[in-house]
């Protein structure tokens, strides 16, 4: 049987190993990219999968002061379609990196 002390090592040895895989994790979800679209391709947004917005393009048809309001609408359906996305890839990522780990059901990391 292990001593108290080992117990607390190895312990402490596992929580060091996930807090290393928490900062790779984390890094890599910033190189992840996905692209959220409306209007049928006219407006489209590039955002990491920790959602900070990476380049937006709008199609020049939609450059008409006339249709600001919808051009408005559909920059806010693209970014909402990209934080969609976003979502997505880092539960996947953050998915990974967990499947390995004997965590109760329902129990979500970070903290």
């Amino acid at each position: 049987m292990k001593s108290i002390e080992e117990m607390m090592k190895a312990a402490q040895e596992a929580a060091a190993t996930v807090q290393a895989q928490m900062r790779e994790a984390q890094a890599k979800l910033d190189t992840v990219e996905v692209e959220g679209v409306s209007g049928g391709g006219l407006v489209r947004i590039r955002a990491s999968a920790k959602g900070r917005i990476k380049a937006i393009h709008i199609d020049d048809s939609l450059i008409v002061p006339s249709d600001k309001q919808m051009l408005e609408d559909l920059l806010a359906a693209a970014f909402n379609d990209a934080r969609e996305k976003a979502d997505a890839a880092s539960n996947e990522e953050m998915g990974k990196m967990t499947s390995g780990l004997p965590l109760p059901p329902g129990f979500k990391l970070p903290f």
